[in-house]
């Protein structure tokens, strides 16, 4: 077909198989309008770049997975080391105290004129043991317990560490006493320690008893200061005796109670 351009149809799109007027296409000039297909000339062109498409919804989560297993525990750590402890308080003080008390009583001293010991059986000590004593250390010891003679017996009691004589009564004369009942109180004091003449004790107490005739209380006291025998370096143990001079069958004491306190 030759047609002039201006008879050619106006278009502005075109099918694969349009036919496409293209002016002097040829290389040669021959001023002839040729034709090709419209698809052969848009096979190389890249069109426009179209509008994105809509995004995908999202895919559902999948399950979760199963927990793992616990890992095993750490070794415990190694303790502390304890604090220091504290101090005790310290008294200004001396500490007072029972050192021993008598739970029986005493053998009975009758028909002898034997020295015999009136302390019994009990609880805790009437031992002080070597170097045991401090200067200014003090004692008192109680005893009460039953006693009969006849007038005139004499009696004798003796406060003894061992062989050591550290008080006595001197002998008392009694009255009639029958079945009757006694109280003796006795202290001690440590004036200085050591071995025999430069340790010091002071002694000193009273003996009571009731006395058949008016009923009266009847005493005999005592005070002594040993500074010759009595020797801290080595144990002392307390005692205390009685010695009649007759063998009398109605003449006896004993103790019932008997305690030694520390008091400084």
């Amino acid at each position: 077909m030759d047609l002039r351009i201006s008879q050619l149809p106006f278009v502005t799109s075109g099918a694969p198989n349009s036919i496409l007027a293209i002016v002097d296409y040829n290389s040669a000039i021959t001023g002839v309008t040729s034709a090709i297909y419209f698809s052969s000339v848009t096979a190389n062109l890249s069109g426009a770049t179209g509008t994105s498409g809509t995004n995908g919804t999202s895919g559902t989560n999948g399950t979760s997975g199963t927990n793992g297993t616990s890992g095993t525990n750490g070794t415990s750590g190694t303790n502390g080391t304890s604090g220091s402890s504290g101090t005790s308080p310290t008294s200004p003080y001396s500490y007072v105290y029972g050192l021993f008390t008598q739970t029986g009583n005493s053998a009975t001293v009758s028909g002898t004129t034997s020295e015999t010991s009136i302390v019994g059986n009990g609880k805790g000590t009437l031992t002080v043991p070597a170097s045991g004593f401090s200067v200014g250390d003090t004692f008192t010891l109680k005893m009460l317990g039953d006693i009969g003679a006849a007038n005139g017996d004499e009696l004798i009691i003796r406060v003894k560490s061992g062989l050591t004589n550290l008080a006595d009564t001197g002998a008392i004369s009694l009255p009639n006493i029958t079945n009757s009942h006694f109280q003796m109180e006795i202290s001690f004091s440590v004036r200085a320690t050591g071995s025999a003449t430069n340790a010091i004790i002071v002694s000193s107490g009273f003996f009571i008893y009731n006395q058949n005739a008016s009923g009266s209380l009847e005493s005999a006291s005592f005070s002594t200061i040993n500074n010759t025998t009595f020797d801290t370096t080595i144990s002392n143990t307390l005692d205390v005796t009685a010695e009649f001079d007759t063998t009398a069958a109605g003449t006896f004491i004993y103790t019932e109670i008997l305690f030694l306190n520390k008091v400084y």
